[in-house]
């Protein structure tokens, strides 16, 4: 089966994608095609570039049974800030329940005892907790607007922008920036930072929309995510400190992607919600690349 994935990133690109509907379709030799124009047969085409990350096994709730009744102690295995909130829930006869949900910041790799229970004697005592959880500092303010590209080579071309209704509208992606170019383009660090997560080993669409990816945290708390990343390229690991430029993966076609490109975004905690922060490339994506930065 042939796929025209160049007429689907021309009407990515175009300004009127707002307005329209794409549709996709298979003629009788097997060509799959995406147009604006509705055709007999067609399905309308729905392209979702969701950004999905499970940390429950990073961020989890321990307890420890004493004399004085039980502790629950909350574990960050990550290698960035975590914002938790614990609450206790059916509590019954236990002393120390706090009226409201305790907030907390766990630094990387931290734990901590945040709260004792203990029994009032009176009874069976009984409860159970419920955590929340999402990554990065909500005290975190960008330090840095311009971004210079993260990439070698090009130039390249802008398939969709911030507030993409096709993938780009929701909280942790609404300013998130899709960049066309061939697999295998050597993909760089935007800014200093430690490696908090990457995915390496999906191929295809997998079962993770954001395919295989690598995250960084910033020094001023930000963190900037580089996804769709090739089939086993991704060269750094988890808690590596790396600098502007430091090469990360290689750029690939995985997860919910509809081709080969980037989707660079940058995200903070805003307060029990990670989500994406305007930001801008130093210089035009379809200028000279920048030498500066990674070059060869």
């Amino acid at each position: 089966m042939r796929t025209f994935f160049l007429g689907l990133t021309l009407l990515l690109a175009s300004p009127l994608l707002s307005a329209s509907t794409i549709y996709k379709y298979t003629d009788a030799k097997g060509v799959v095609t995406y147009t604006d124009k509705e055709v007999k047969g067609a399905k309308v085409f729905v392209f979702t570039d969701t950004m999905v990350e499970t940390f429950d096994k990073q961020v989890y709730v321990t307890t420890q049974k004493h004399p004085g009744g039980e502790t629950l102690i909350v574990h960050n295995d990550l290698y960035a800030p975590v914002e938790v909130e614990l609450s206790i829930e059916s509590a019954k006869h236990l002393a120390g329940v706090p009226q409201k949900p305790v907030r907390w910041v766990l630094q990387p790799r931290e734990q901590i005892r945040l709260l004792t229970l203990s029994p009032t004697g009176d009874g069976a005592p009984s409860y159970s907790y419920k955590l929340r959880h999402a990554l990065g500092d909500p005290r975190a303010k960008h330090a840095l607007v311009d971004y210079p590209l993260p990439w070698q080579g090009g130039p390249y071309r802008v398939t969709q922008g911030p507030g993409g209704r096709y993938s780009h509208s929701g909280p942790k992606g609404r300013h998130a920036i899709d960049v066309a170019m061939p697999e295998g383009t050597p993909i760089v660090a935007a800014r200093p930072g430690v490696v908090v997560k990457v995915e390496n080993n999906q191929s295809g669409r997998g079962t993770h929309p954001s395919g295989n990816f690598v995250r960084l945290l910033h020094d001023d708390g930000t963190m900037s995510v580089y996804l769709h990343l090739k089939h086993r390229s991704v060269v750094v690991s988890e808690g590596q400190r790396v600098r502007t430029g430091t090469p990360l993966a290689k750029s690939g076609n995985t997860g919910n992607s509809t081709g080969p490109h980037l989707h660079f975004v940058v995200q903070k905690n805003i307060g029990l919600a990670t989500v994406s922060i305007p930001f801008a490339f130093t210089q035009p994506v379809d200028s000279l690349p920048n030498f500066a930065v990674g070059g060869e």
